[in-house]
This record gives C-alpha cells, sequence and structure tokens, in this order.
C-alpha cells in the first residue's frame, strides 16, 4: 500500500468554492466562523478536508448542502459552484430538488440519519420517489441493486429490517446507498468511519473508493483521521480556526509539510511502531484476574432461556507503574472485563484479586471502601460529570465521602489542576465551559484524586483529536511516573496502544485470543485476528512524524 499518486488535472472540476465567508447570525459582533475558504474538486477525485474540531470542516459541507441551522450560521459572501451552478443562488426549493440528485451527504452518525421506525429499503425508496417518476417495481428493483452494489448481506432481509437490527457497519452502508442511489456528481463524507471499528471502517473506505471509480464520484472527505487520510486522499486541505492553511497533493502534505500546524498534526499521529518496553519497578501485584467470566442469560417460564457469553477465560496479572491494554472490536468483551474489575457487574466466573482480595462477589457495601483503590475513566467525560456541579465539587466528592477534610480535598483539587495543565480557577467553573479534551483532563484528575491503585480507561482518547489525544496521553503517562498508578487501557485504536502499553490483550467474541509484551503482539502477531486488526489500522503504511514509509 502507498499514497495515492493520480494526475486528475484532465478531469473536469466537479465542484469550486471560492472566498466563502460564514457568520454566526447572532446578531453579535462575532469573527467570521469560515474565513475565505477556496479550494476545488475534480471528477473522480478525492479532497480531504483535515483539521481539530471546532476547525470548520463540517460548517464547510453544511454550506455546500445548503443546510446551515437557519438564524445560527448564514454565508456572507462567496461562491459554491457545482457543475456550473452557484449553489447560493438558489431558492430553497431548487436546493432541496439539487440534494441526493446532484450532490449527497454521509453523516458521521448512521442511527442519528435513519428513521428508527422505517424499514431501511423504504427509506431508499423515498429518495426515488422524491426525484424520480419511476414505478414502485422499478424504483425496489433499483434499492435492491443499488444494496448489491454496497456488498450487503442477505439483501432481501436486509430491505425489510429497522435500522436497529442492523450493525454499524451496515447502517452506513445503507446511507452510502441513499447517498449513491441517484448517482451524484459530489459526494460529502463528514467523518463517516470514527464510529466504526477498524475492520469495518477498512471496508467502507474500500466501497466508497471502490464506488468512486465505478461511477467517476467527486468526494469531499471530512476527518481528523491522518491515518485515513494518508489511505484514500488524492489531495488534502489544512483547516484551523475557519481557514485553510495549507493544501496539496496527499504526498506533498504528509512527506514535506510547509505550515506549522500540519506539521504538529502529523507529529501527534500515534506511530504503530511499539514504544520500547519499559522495566517493571515493582514485583507488587495490584490486580491478579483468574478465568474471568461474565455470561448473560435470558429467558424464563414460557420464553426458551437464552446464555451470550460476553467473556470468558481472561487472565493476567498488574503491577504497580504498567499499562496493561485490551484491544478489540465492539463487542469483543473489553468493556465487559472492565466493568467486571470495576465491578459495575458481577462476574459469573473468575476470581479478581486486588492487593491479594478476591472482590469478584462482594457486596456493593462489601465493595464500597475498596472502590478507592479502582477508578475509571469514560470516553465521554460531559456524560460522566455532573452538569449542574462546578468541577471543585465533582473533583473532591470521592474523598469527602471517604473522610478527607473539605480544606485537604480542595488544596489536592488544585494541585491536580496544575497537573493537568489548567488553571485554578477552573474549580469555580461548569462542565460546559470547557473543551472536550480539558474536560477529560478533569475527568482523569477526579479519578486520581482518591489515589487509587489501578485505574481503567475505557476508550478515554477515542473521541479526542489528535492533538488533544497526545496531550491526555502524556498526561497519564506523567501522572504513572509520579504516583506508580496501575493502567488498564482499553481501545480499539492499535496506534494509541502501541504508544502508551507495556503489555497488550486481544480479545474477540469474548475470549482472549492473544496477549503478551506490547512490542511483541503488535510487531510479530501470532494469531490471525490480531493480524488482522493489525492489517486493517488505516494508513499503517505511512510513518507520520518521520514523514514517509513506516520501516518495518
Amino acid at each position: 500500500m502507498q499514497l495515492r499518486n493520480r494526475d486528475l488535472s484532465g478531469q473536469p472540476v466537479v465542484l469550486e468554492i471560492r472566498d466563502l465567508v460564514v457568520d454566526v447570525g447572532s446578531g453579535k459582533v462575532l469573527p467570521p466562523v469560515l474565513k475565505g475558504v477556496s479550494f476545488d474538486i475534480r471528477r473522480g477525485e478525492t479532497v480531504c478536508l483535515v483539521g481539530e474540531s471546532g476547525s470548520g470542516k463540517s460548517v464547510t459541507s453544511l454550506s455546500t448542502m445548503g443546510l446551515l441551522p437557519k438564524g445560527a450560521l448564514t454565508v456572507r459572501s462567496g461562491q459554491i459552484v457545482l457543475n456550473g451552478t452557484d449553489l447560493l443562488a438558489l431558492s430553497p426549493s431548487q436546493m432541496k430538488a439539487r440534494r441526493a440528485k446532484d450532490l449527497a451527504m454521509i453523516f458521521q452518525e448512521p442511527m442519528t440519519a435513519l428513521n428508527p421506525v422505517l424499514k431501511v429499503g423504504e427509506q431508499i425508496v423515498e429518495v426515488l420517489s422524491l426525484h424520480t417518476t419511476l414505478s414502485r417495481a422499478e424504483k425496489k428493483a433499483k434499492a435492491l441493486d443499488i444494496m448489491e452494489q454496497v456488498h450487503l448481506p442477505d439483501v432481501p432481509r436486509i430491505f425489510e429490517s429497522y435500522p436497529h437490527q442492523l450493525s454499524g457497519g451496515q447502517r452506513q452502508r445503507i446511507m452510502i446507498a441513499m447517498a449513491l442511489i441517484l448517482g451524484p456528481a459530489l459526494l460529502i463524507a463528514d467523518e463517516p468511519t470514527t464510529a466504526l471499528d477498524v475492520t469495518t471502517q477498512k471496508q467502507i473506505l474500500a466501497l466508497i473508493a471502490e464506488l468512486q471509480e465505478k461511477h467517476g464520484t467527486a468526494v469531499l472527505f471530512i476527518t481528523h483521521d491522518m491515518g485515513v487520510v494518508a489511505e484514500i486522499a488524492d489531495r488534502v486541505c489544512v483547516m484551523r480556526h475557519g481557514e485553510i492553511l495549507e493544501s496539496g497533493p496527499i504526498a506533498q502534505v504528509l512527506a514535506a509539510p510547509a505550515h506549522s500546524y500540519t506539521k504538529a498534526l502529523l507529529n501527534a499521529v500515534p506511530s504503530l511502531s511499539p514504544r520500547p518496553s519499559r522495566p517493571e519497578t515493582s514485583t507488587r501485584l495490584l490486580l491478579e484476574v483468574n478465568d474471568l467470566g461474565m455470561t448473560y442469560r435470558s429467558g424464563g417460564f414460557l420464553a426458551k432461556k437464552r446464555e451470550v457469553k460476553a467473556s470468558y477465560g481472561v487472565n493476567f496479572k498488574l503491577t504497580p507503574g504498567r499499562t496493561l491494554g485490551i484491544v478489540g472490536e465492539s463487542g469483543s468483551g473489553k468493556t465487559t472485563v472492565a466493568r467486571s474489575i470495576m465491578r459495575f457487574i458481577e462476574p459469573t466466573e473468575g476470581q479478581i484479586r486486588l492487593d491479594g482480595e478476591d472482590i469478584a462477589h462482594l457486596s456493593p457495601v462489601g465493595m464500597r471502601p475498596r472502590r478507592k483503590k479502582l477508578q475509571v475513566v469514560f470516553q465521554d467525560p460531559f456524560r460522566s460529570l455532573n452538569p449542574r456541579w462546578t468541577i471543585g465539587r465533582s473533583l473532591i466528592e470521592g474523598p469527602v465521602n471517604y473522610g478527607t477534610p473539605k480544606s485537604e480535598a480542595l488544596a489536592e483539587a488544585r494541585r491536580l489542576m496544575k497537573v493537568v495543565s489548567l488553571p485554578e480557577d477552573a474549580l469555580d467553573r461548569y462542565p460546559h465551559q470547557f473543551s472536550g479534551g480539558q474536560r477529560q483532563r478533569i475527568a482523569i484528575a477526579r479519578a486520581v484524586m482518591l489515589k487509587p491503585d489501578v485505574l481503567v480507561a475505557d476508550e478515554a482518547v477515542s473521541a479526542l483529536d489528535v492533538s488533544v489525544q497526545a496531550q491526555v496521553l502524556d498526561l497519564l503517562d506523567e501522572l504513572q511516573r509520579q504516583t506508580g498508578i496501575a493502567i488498564i487501557f482499553i481501545t480499539h485504536d492499535l496506534r494509541v496502544a502501541a504508544q502508551i502499553c507495556d503489555d497488550v490483550l486481544v480479545m474477540q467474541r469474548g475470549a482472549v485470543v492473544e496477549q503478551g509484551p506490547a512490542g511483541e503482539v503488535l510487531h510479530n502477531p501470532q494469531h490471525a485476528y490480531t493480524r488482522e486488526l493489525i492489517d486493517a489500522a488505516p494508513g499503517r503504511f505511512w510513518d507520520f512524524a518521520a514523514r514517509g514509509p513506516l520501516v518495518a
């Protein structure tokens, strides 16, 4: 695999955006959201818009689709020309007629974009009903054909299924089918693979490329994942604060970036090459898991009894200052193991020995004094922080509940604010007043307030921009050096696992298929599933920090 190097200069320009300026429509004098954005896309070309949250990527796509929220954002000036027509000059009804027919969009989360009470086949047919005069039979035949083209299994069954009955990857394929059924000249894909596992992500990226080749579609792909960019882009536009700072062919931008911001983004991408192994500094056994398993049982008097083994036969040991990575796709059992260790659920089998004591079957009352030793950082800090409490109150809640005087707890909270690089006055503010990365730092500070022995991080950086992700990983590494805390790091991102983990445990369908030192598991995997995960990692062939192909 290598970077794309296609000469598309002879192809006609499909989309041309010139000097696009978008204002906040609040009546207040605020800086523009987009500040003169300009780029174009040719037939059959993929242009990636990259940048961190708030850079203006999605506003650019919504402006192109004519879907800016009324009253919140307005186009002040500029042009958006699609095949010779300025879309900004069209009336709302004219723009509505163009959508799906001339330009279409795939959204990040198909579950929220699809109608939950309408069968997916009917939703595809609905697109044809709005834009064609085909008969009912012709529309169904065309819908079944596009579903075949996006490689959905058992198409007649899926046609009659509701969104909740499909997997995430299948729902995203339905969205692609809806977007491409009328053969639009332009396809906008806004973070369409962010929520997907790496193997499903690889399939979706390959599918978009295949359909693009077949139909000659111009693709505007919006992402913050530089691995995806390396995989699919012909050209790249790097955005920050509503401006395009740098643009050019993919090979030029990745190998010789000109702007300091682009260089910083590339430097922040974690490498798939595992970090050097660290020596064990202690023989104290903080956590020992033996034959841990969780079986969910359903059914009863009249219903047929069913058993689902969410996890089984899990074994590992953890000493101070070490990080164990648990990796695998959705449904592999990672989070079930984490919830069992935290005793959010009671496992059906096995032992969880915390400092030599088996806590697997302790009652909630029995667990309470031991929870100080086990703390967790969740994926979404906004949902785990009380929105009505100040940060200070959230941080001191745990220590105060365990008998620490409020003044001492506040002093420790102030100290931790410095550790996580936040100002002391952050304690008086509320969660909504912080960015996602700042909230995750606060969640980490809250977790270490009780000075736990073990910290469980469940997909703690998966929703963060690459530079913020790097900052949070550095923070965890610094806390580990200072306190000797042991970390269980749950992730589906092998790049992150390679940079933070000492040991890795790979799970598939509830079972551990491979485990060992991170360097051995990720550099020389023995199990076919581990090799499949590594091969599916987007951009695995490129070393972003070194600006060249990854040397094996």
